[in-house]
């Protein structure tokens, strides 16, 4: 118990420590780069994230085929998998990094407008971070092998030391008079550095004297098998986790898109403090899963239930008594009394999304990541035709009963994991043949 206590505290730490001191640094950097300046180091920063999530699409089926061979003791065939794991990294991250590299010039030029010298200062600072999006795309792979050996400590101490000190070093350079382009040359060698202790702490770990990418044939098909489906869900998290607010400030313009984004950012955290405290319940069941009994996969996979409840409760019901107050601080009068209809609606959302990390999580370590992809593609995909309909009927509250009704589809994952749970006498031996062999392929 003590180890699981350790490893949510530390994923709630990783998912909390960064978003904290980004708003920490921004009245800083603000400050001292300017509007025009901050605005293009916000619009890099979130190109590096996305390009992260895009390229890092691997990680899940790494946790799960690296906590599947840990249950069987097979050393080597751990090791070949993360180095297959790395090779399938190191490519994606070089294409995303590549497409992002020739994009540079063309969002530069849309973010600046005419201005010549913003308009180099974000180009260069657009290249350096595609170099940023490959390592940290590299680095998943070390992050991920170590929550597949359930040590949360170890990975997320690097992570959140080398973050931390990127925006410590934002600020100091901001403060001296330095540009964009010197801050993200600055987080490269930072993050380079990160990477560096986490290959070096990844080597201890497996006792390998090498982690080159390499692909081995089954290890790669395997990771194919599963990673294709959860590649398919960082893809589509990202484009349905922004569409909603795009399509709302091209229709209805900024200051509508103001209250129904801060809504939403606020209400984020309901969803992501569970999904982060117990993202250790995916490793714990895939390492356990095919030599623990069904009522042992129950009874975890129902504590943790509980405790999605209990956060998800605690975090629904402060926004919905305090919601409006944090609103009326954050954005003034004009905001708080827009977003007022909305915000009921964006909690409640949240909330519902939120219980389904259990869920999620438990049917990863059981294989079953098309049955938790077909679900979420589809979800989405029905939150963009109600948005189409009700926002010409009833404008930023159309959108928010759209992202409404998208959350309780995502809960139908319950009802195979719980005939999974429940039905499934021989459920070590299913779940197990769920991921094809290679002579299977």
């Amino acid at each position: 118990m003590k180890t699981h206590l350790s490893n949510a505290a530390y994923g709630i730490l990783d998912y909390a420590a960064y978003p904290i001191g980004m708003l920490i640094v921004a009245p800083v950097m603000l400050r001292n780069l300017g509007v025009p300046q901050y605005g293009i180091w916000a619009v890099v920063t979130a190109a590096v994230s996305t390009g992260s999530i895009i390229a890092s699409g691997f990680g899940d089926a790494n946790i799960q085929h690296v906590a599947t061979q840990r249950s069987v003791g097979d050393s080597d065939a751990l090791l070949r998998a993360v180095r297959s794991t790395m090779g399938i990294h190191l490519i994606l991250g070089a294409a995303i990094a590549l497409i992002s590299w020739m994009m540079a010039p063309y969002v530069a030029r849309h973010v600046t407008a005419a201005d010549a010298d913003l308009q180099s200062t974000c180009l260069w600072s657009l290249r350096i971070a595609s170099v940023v999006i490959l390592v940290r795309t590299i680095e998943t792979v070390c992050i991920s092998t170590q929550r597949a050996f359930e040590r949360y400590g170890a990975a997320v101490r690097i992570s959140i030391f080398v973050r931390l000190l990127t925006l410590a070093a934002a600020a100091i350079l901001s403060r001296v008079g330095q540009t964009v382009v010197s801050i993200m040359a600055a987080t490269a060698v930072l993050i380079v550095l990160g990477l560096w202790l986490q290959m070096a702490r990844l080597k201890e770990l497996l006792h390998a004297d090498s982690l080159t990418p390499a692909f081995d044939r089954e290890a790669t098909r395997a990771l194919f098998a599963f990673g294709i489906f959860s590649w398919l869900q960082a893809v589509s998290g990202v484009i349905f986790s922004q569409t909603d607010r795009l399509i709302t400030g091209v229709s209805l313009g900024a200051t509508t898109v103001a209250s129904y984004a801060l809504c939403v950012q606020m209400a984020q955290p309901i969803y992501g403090f569970a999904a982060s405290g117990l993202h250790f319940l995916f490793p714990y069941l895939a390492q356990r899963h095919a030599t623990t009994s069904a009522q042992e996969l129950r009874k975890a996979v129902l504590l943790s239930f509980i405790a999605n409840l209990s956060l998800v409760a605690l975090g629904a019901a402060t926004l919905l008594l305090f919601g409006n107050r944090i609103l009326h601080a954050w954005g003034g009068d004009a905001i708080a009394q827009s977003a007022t209809r909305i915000l009921p609606l964006v909690v409640w959302s949240s909330a519902l999304l939120g219980l389904n990390v259990t869920g999620t999580y438990a049917m990863l370590a059981l294989g079953r990541v098309r049955v938790i992809t077909w679900i979420n593609l589809g979800s989405g995909g029905v939150m963009l035709l109600l948005i189409m309909w009700l926002l010409p009927r009833y404008g930023v509250y159309g959108v928010a009963i759209a992202r409404f009704c998208y959350s309780p589809i995502t809960l139908l994952l319950y009802i195979p994991l719980l005939s999974l749970l429940y039905f499934g006498s021989d459920i070590g031996m299913r779940v197990a043949t769920t991921v094809p062999t290679c002579e299977e392929v």
